[in-house]
């Protein structure tokens, strides 16, 4: 078995791939993630994604899986197949002429961004500066998000789901694609 790391607990669904197609045209998503994963890095920093998770990713020229791997946001990495991540950048204002402002948000994203090649094993490897943004040591959880993968610090994800569990019901407007829940007023 070698140091393939096995999935040692999950919930709801294992993150996977659902097939997609609202209308029957080819249209629709063509792969979503789901669930979430607790899993471990191996001492190389690598991190086995499931064979579910692997048939989301392009493949290149030799056939090797391929994706890409940046910084998230709240402290997590993202992970897009090349497709997924070159759909995120059609709606991106890439262009150098926006403002300083977003030139420093291009800086910051895209010098952590990383085009990777998952290994035979299908192991991706994390780079030691993403794993420092992270701030992840050995245990993480890999979340399934439809469109991306974000993989987490273990302690990170169970601070963040304590903290944001109880504004759930506050996420039908979100979830519903009807926009942001409201924002709460500072009783100050």
């Amino acid at each position: 078995m070698g140091d393939r790391i096995r999935p040692r607990e999950h919930r709801c669904s294992k993150v996977g791939d659902l097939r997609a197609n609202s209308n029957g045209d080819g249209g629709g998503l063509a792969v979503a993630w789901l669930g979430e994963q607790s899993l471990a890095l191996d001492d190389k920093n690598r991190l086995f994604l499931s064979r579910k998770v692997q048939a989301g990713l392009d493949r290149d020229s030799e056939g090797r899986m391929t994706c890409v791997l940046t910084r998230g946001f709240e402290d997590c990495l993202f992970v897009f197949s090349e497709t997924g991540f070159a759909k995120l950048l059609s709606g991106m204002d890439i262009d150098a002429r926006a403002g300083a402002q977003a030139r420093k948000m291009q800086r910051l994203f895209f010098s952590s961004s990383h085009r990777t090649t998952l290994d035979s094993a299908g192991r991706l490897l994390i780079p030691e500066k993403l794993k420092d943004l992270a701030k992840i040591d050995r245990d993480v959880v890999v979340l399934g998000l439809v469109d991306r993968i974000e993989i987490w610090s273990q302690a990170a994800w169970q601070r963040f789901e304590k903290e944001a569990s109880g504004d759930f019901d506050q996420l039908d407007r979100v979830l519903c694609a009807q926009g942001s829940p409201p924002v709460a007023k500072d009783p100050a």
